[in-house]
């Protein structure tokens, strides 16, 4: 017996594929994503808009290029927040932070994690001398500077196919 897999419940092959043509180019024509997949492109079109009515497309941006920019460190900043604060106003603060480019709220000793991009280790010192440690609530940061990025992407692994649980008993 299958297990409800919610995943494919949501996206067939064919918005999966669609999903991940956008991904590599948020730019691509409905016209060049149905001559890829052999459909017409006023499917395409509707099968797009769905996506985007159900909020599996939650948008389209730009990604720059950070270092072209001037904005080649990157560094992860672990925060500790004190009990008496809590997490919530820490949290609106750390979001604030515009060189923050990621704010997770994490479980283990600490309770953020931050992902910064600035234009080099002064500015970094900066930032974490104005910015973090002047939050109330904030105890401890730790500061781990990104020596060279191997990978930085936001596409989903689509194109892997989601697995199959098995019930064990209808295997018996």
């Amino acid at each position: 017996m299958r297990l409800f897999d919610p995943f494919s419940a949501v996206l067939d092959a064919i918005d999966r594929r669609i999903l991940v043509l956008l991904q590599k180019d948020a730019r691509i024509s409905n016209a060049d994503i149905a001559r890829a997949l052999d459909m017409a492109p006023s499917a395409i079109f509707e099968r797009v808009k769905k996506l985007e009515s159900r909020a599996v497309i939650a948008r389209y941006e730009t990604r720059l290029d950070a270092k072209a920019l001037g904005f080649g460190l990157v560094a992860f900043v672990s925060v500790r927040v004190d009990d008496i604060h809590g997490g919530e106003a820490v949290a609106a603060a750390l979001v604030a932070i515009p060189e923050a480019l990621e704010v997770h709220h994490v479980v283990g000793d600490d309770c953020f994690l931050v992902k910064l991009r600035t234009r080099d280790t002064e500015e970094l010192a900066r930032v974490i001398r104005e910015r973090f440690a002047t939050v109330p609530g904030v105890k401890a940061t730790r500061t781990t500077i990104v020596l060279r990025p191997l990978k930085e992407t936001l596409e989903l692994p689509l194109g892997i196919a989601s697995p199959r649980r098995v019930d064990e008993s209808a295997s018996a």
